[in-house]
């Protein structure tokens, strides 16, 4: 893999949270690195972003504008964008049949328990989303940093699953 701009799909079963979330932080690594451009989607969007979940990427100085809640339908098509990494990162998409994606993009399995799950007091669901948020940060961060002019398709699939287990 040379030194383009990779597309990174995030997918999650209601693209309302978890993968929101990850494409607001793989983005605004974006802008710093030049490297990524991030997507999201769900098998079965909800149709709106958690306000939870824009609250948490508003609160560490990310901009929320367009992040929406998109069918997975929108990035399957051949002239959707051309994705290089497809991440589930949640339970749910991970064991659903998945679109065959046009171009034949390296996938993983980074799930997450679901922020938006959580019940109880508002500050117990914010402290839910910002360990979400952290984790997600962590993981797109080492995957960022990964050498990928350097690595072969096995070992950066490897890597690519090794990411998905870090905590």
């Amino acid at each position: 893999m040379s030194d383009q701009i990779y597309n990174v799909l995030f997918l999650c079963t209601h693209n309302s949270a978890r993968s929101l979330m990850a494409e607001a932080i793989l983005n605004n690594l974006a802008v710093s690195q030049g490297r990524f451009k991030g997507f999201s989607a769900g098998s079965h969007p909800s149709g709106k972003p958690n306000p939870f979940a824009l609250a948490q990427i508003q609160s560490v100085g990310l901009p929320i504008e367009g992040l929406r809640s998109k069918d997975w339908d929108e990035f399957a098509t051949p002239g959707g964008p051309k994705m290089d990494f497809v991440f589930t990162v949640c339970d749910n998409a991970a064991n659903e049949v998945c679109p065959v994606w046009p171009g034949q993009p390296m996938t993983a399995h980074w799930g997450l328990p679901d922020p938006a799950a959580v019940e109880g007091s508002d500050k117990q669901k914010r402290r839910a989303f910002s360990d979400t948020f952290r984790h997600l940060a962590s993981r797109i961060n080492i995957f960022a940093s990964l050498p990928m002019s350097k690595l072969d398709k096995l070992s950066l699939q490897k890597k690519l699953a090794e990411i998905g287990k870090t905590k």
